[in-house]
């Protein structure tokens, strides 16, 4: 018998199951990559919200626990996939520079917004009002973090390749049937393929789509993410990932080529060197609108929890929301009403 079935190895899933693993709990992976926005994520962690210079929700808290999961992930697949780079706010006008100085004075903000310009000229960037620098800031590149972790669940047969069937699940007592396995508790860590669980789809998950490109520039010269109504992301050998777009109506992971022309013209606005593009990519985040993660275990199934709603902001999230899920099950703790399932079903009795 299992401790845990995990459903979904995006960011979610694997970060429950390495959490799992970390406190000696036997897992399965069931997963068919069928939900691809982990995977094509721009993958920055960034601890403010820099279109309303506001803090990330427990930003300080999640850096921490996510600078701990990277490295021990990191040792144990001997491979490297978190990158720490300075995040620089192009700045468009003096009046952009006093709203950023005007932030950096508030408590929460302070210890993540340098208060010295960064007046340093980047070849194929016109900077007349320089940068300001975002502090605790880098990416992860996701896409090799999951096939990597796949790998070792592959090797330690922890890892069934197929879609979960949930009509086959069968509720005892004191454990769960699935197939031919047995397990205490099903972890369901499906994305935007929540819509299709029977017991969760009512929950408000409202995907949103977004749409990456990746270009190469050789007369760019960046060694520094540059931010402004879309991130350039400097990924070596003149190629920068450039991203994201918004689409809340469109729910599939198909590349548009509306979603191609917004990207370019913001590009455009940014630099002013020629760019081809190499790939155009796309992905429906798990979005909530209450802006929080949906975490928590079903009100009528104990053995039955939930991890989902990361949104825009998994690799940060991932970490701490796995965290929270597992001493909430195997430690009573308490989770965070803002999070907590519950508040959801509170408003439907």
């Amino acid at each position: 018998m299992f401790d845990y079935i995990i459903v979904g190895s995006g960011l979610a899933g694997i970060s429950f199951a390495e959490i799992a693993l970390r406190n000696n709990k036997s897992i399965l992976v069931i997963s068919d990559n069928s939900q691809n926005s982990s995977r094509v994520a721009g993958g920055l962690y960034n601890p403010v919200i820099l279109k309303r210079f506001s803090e990330v929700w427990k930003a300080e808290e999640q850096l921490v626990l996510m600078e701990d999961f990277y490295n021990h992930v990191e040792a144990k697949l001997k491979t490297k996939f978190n990158f720490k780079l300075p995040i620089l706010r192009k700045f468009f006008s003096i009046e952009e520079q006093n709203n950023w100085f005007a932030a950096s004075d508030k408590p929460l903000l302070a210890p993540f917004l340098s208060i010295n310009l960064v007046f340093k000229k980047y070849f194929g960037i016109d900077s007349p009002f320089d940068y300001g620098e975002v502090l605790h800031t880098g990416y992860v590149d996701t896409s090799l973090l999951l096939d990597k972790y796949k790998e070792y669940l592959l090797e330690n047969n922890l890892l069934l390749q197929e879609s979960f069937d949930h009509s086959k699940v069968i509720i005892n007592d004191n454990s769960i049937q699935y197939k031919d396995y047995q397990t205490k508790n099903i972890i369901f860590a499906e994305g935007f393929g929540l819509h299709a669980n029977p017991f969760f789809q009512e929950l408000p998950l409202d995907g949103t789509k977004g749409e990456l490109l990746i270009i190469k520039a050789p007369e760019l010269d960046l060694d520094v993410i540059v931010n402004t109504s879309v991130f350039i992301l400097p990924l070596g050998d003149h190629l920068y990932k450039v991203g994201a777009t918004y689409n809340w109506k469109d729910k599939t992971d198909l590349p548009t080529e509306e979603g191609k022309t917004e990207l370019v013209e913001r590009i455009k606005e940014i630099i002013n060197c020629e760019f081809e593009i190499v790939s155009h990519f796309g992905g429906v985040r798990p979005t909530v609108r209450d802006r929080r993660p949906i975490i928590g275990t079903h009100d009528k199934q104990q053995s039955l929890h939930l991890l989902n709603g990361l949104g825009t902001r998994g690799v940060m999230l991932g970490p701490a929301m796995a965290k929270d899920l597992f001493d909430f099950i195997e430690n009573k703790k308490p989770l965070d009403p803002t999070i907590d399932i519950q508040r959801f079903y509170k408003k439907r009795k």
